[in-house]
């Protein structure tokens, strides 16, 4: 295990999951009725970390200020992000039709004969493609970091993410980098807009098409899978539609597919008009149809709120309180801005059933220590590391995309983020907040500071014994305990215990 030099050497980390609160009763009136509880730090970090990645100690310091309904409104009303870096220049990395044509030719006459030696030009090729996708592959994952880190727009980001982990495609199935850029975009663009719409643009989206094959999909050999999918993970859930809906649904989808640019087109001879029945209702339906359908359909409703409940507040929400979101959904229309705009001011929200109540993802844990830190550039060793934590963006590991939760904390998931915190604490001349913790020499009063800026001073007495210790030097010799060098040095090895504790890895 990597750790500072002088810092403890034993595992500083105990379960997370121990903080976690039972369910107990809960009275949905109640819990969505605006907050009317004290508003200070500790709750305005608590809409960082939730609304956002966690923040600036500056960050949390204006939320503070502003009081809870503007800080809000800050969150739900998105700022101008025209000044973030423009999306990368990604390199080609498909096959154009002569490459392909050129690679039929190629197997078809080794398929006559084996012992003919493969195409120097086309193994090139090869091996070209292979480096342009590892290449794609980074310049992705650090761009969406990157806009994660930096955006004003911070729940924008966060709701991309979620809805990348929602409408999953996989970058590993054989899809241009541009097309799954572009559907980030997409997820942007309708972060808190109308799920309905963003159902019908994923429908036609290039990357989702060749995820689920629904770009091969036609009359002669209808394609269930995006049809199964659509329904199960993505809009109503098991047990709200029959196998004879997903056939229908499949046959409506037909004709749809791909140009030779990459682009959704309607292909009519492909497409079955006969007359379909679909949950209930009858016509000579399109895929366009099939969504507008499921979108009547109560269920619709409630696996969005239970999903935006298990994202924002905790996990396994109870019945009584998804029925209650899902009614604000189906008032709003599926535009999701009023209703996250009520969930973020709800008595709920800021309960003790909620406090800390997430363990944070991979992506949450490593795009908020940027922001702790101040810092911007995502380098390859944090790809390297959000890939030993379990989650690689723009390759999810199913089309259910990442289970979350407790899942993402086991023996190695741990070690891991012990080290990236390790690495960071390196780093800490980047964080103003700090500078003028470096040279204290009063170790209560550093660790007072690291426990009110990382934590927000959840820190148990025992943790703070035990880092007001560390930082005094117990053990370490009283002139090296008075160097400046020393000091700074334990500092860093403080910062990289407390962001160990326990409540780090939470939401």
């Amino acid at each position: 295990m990597m750790v500072p030099m002088s810092a403890p050497t034993t595992a500083p980390l105990t379960d997370p999951l121990a903080t976690y609160r039972p369910p107990g009763r809960l009275d949905p009136a109640w819990a969505l009725r605006p907050y009317d509880g004290p508003w200070g730090v500790r709750q305005a970090a608590h809409l960082y970390r939730r609304a956002g990645f966690g923040g600036s100690p500056d960050d949390v310091a204006r939320a503070t200020a502003a009081g809870l309904h503007a800080a809000v409104d800050a969150f739900v009303n998105f700022a101008d992000t025209s000044a973030l870096p423009a999306q990368p220049s990604l390199y080609p990395d498909t096959l154009t039709r002569p490459q392909r044509e050129a690679f039929a030719a190629e197997a078809k006459a080794r398929a006559a004969d084996p012992s003919s030696a493969p195409d120097p030009a086309l193994q090139q090729v090869r091996q070209d493609l292979n480096k342009a996708r590892r290449e794609n592959a980074a310049l992705l994952q650090s761009w969406f970091l990157e806009r994660m880190i930096a955006s004003p727009a911070q729940l924008q980001e966060k709701m991309t993410l979620f809805w990348h982990g929602h409408f999953t495609s996989a970058y590993d199935k054989g899809i241009p980098a541009q097309a799954l850029a572009d559907q980030n975009n997409l997820f942007r663009t309708y972060a808190l807009g109308n799920v309905r719409e963003l159902t019908q643009h994923v429908s036609q989206d290039p990357a989702m098409l060749r995820y689920l094959d629904n770009a091969q999909n036609n009359k002669a050999h209808p394609n269930e899978n995006y049809a199964r999918e659509l329904m199960e993970l993505f809009t109503l859930g098991i047990g709200n539609y029959t196998e004879a809906d997903v056939r229908e649904s499949a046959r409506s989808f037909t004709g749809w597919g791909l140009d030779a640019e990459d682009a959704f087109t309607v292909f009519p001879g492909r497409h079955d008009d006969g007359l379909k029945t679909f949950l209930g209702q009858t016509g000579a339906f399109t895929g366009t149809d099939i969504v507008k359908i499921i979108f009547t359909q109560p269920a619709a409703a409630r696996l969005f709120a239970r999903e935006l409940l298990a994202f924002f507040v905790y996990s396994d929400p109870e019945p009584a309180l998804i029925d209650a979101v899902a009614e604000q959904i189906r008032r709003n229309d599926y535009t999701l801005q009023p209703v996250l705009a009520n969930l973020l001011r709800s008595n709920l929200f800021y309960s003790d059933r909620a406090y800390r109540a997430l363990v944070k993802s991979p992506v949450q844990f490593v795009v908020g220590a940027y922001q702790l830190f101040g810092l911007t550039t995502v380098d390859q060793p944090t790809l390297g590391a959000l890939r030993r934590m379990g989650q690689v963006l723009f390759y999810p590991p199913n089309v259910k995309g990442w289970d979350g939760g407790a899942a993402w904390l086991n023996s190695q998931t741990m070690l891991t983020r012990e080290n990236f915190a390790a690495g960071l604490s390196a780093k800490i001349g980047s964080a103003a907040w700090l500078q003028p913790v470096l040279g204290s020499m009063d170790p209560a009063a550093v660790t007072r500071a690291l426990a009110a800026t990382i934590l927000q001073g959840d820190v148990s007495p025992a943790a703070s014994a035990k880092l007001t210790d560390y930082l005094a030097g117990t053990g370490v010799s009283a002139l090296a305990a008075l160097s400046y060098e020393n000091t700074q040095e334990r500092v860093r090895g403080a910062t990289y215990l407390t962001m160990a504790m326990p409540g780090y890895q939470l939401a």
